[in-house]
């Protein structure tokens, strides 16, 4: 991935965190990476460890950008939680969620809309 684009979807990443905070959400870990892939985030919701997957897009002129999660990352996501469950042991119920980022004018934009998706898979 080209560093400009890295950086928008760390930005991205930043974006939802907050987003979750406002929501009395706790953040456990961000850009856990292993071999296996990558969990933009780890978020602590009550008795539940939310593994999220964070998409960033201009616009949904592509369709949604939840769309992108596919059966094959789909199984990249969860192989890399198994792999953090193992080094993390918790008695929190896991879950996949999908947090779309829209930004029409990239980190330029000022207020991007989060549309977040709980048990998105």
């Amino acid at each position: 991935m080209g560093g400009e684009r890295k950086l928008l979807g760390r930005w991205g990443e930043s974006v939802v965190a907050r987003w979750l905070r406002r929501r009395g959400k706790e953040i456990l870990a961000a850009g856990y990476a292993c071999r296996f892939g990558e969990i933009d985030l780890i978020v602590r919701d009550g008795d539940v460890l939310a593994f999220v997957e964070v998409k960033l897009r201009r616009d949904e002129s592509f369709g949604p950008a939840r769309l992108a999660v596919d059966r094959r990352k789909q199984q990249r996501l969860r192989t890399t939680a198994e792999l953090y469950l193992a080094q993390n042991p918790t008695s929190l119920q896991p879950r996949f969620d999908v947090a779309e980022v829209y930004a029409p004018r990239g980190m330029e934009t000022p207020d991007p809309q989060v549309v977040y998706w709980e048990n998105a898979f």
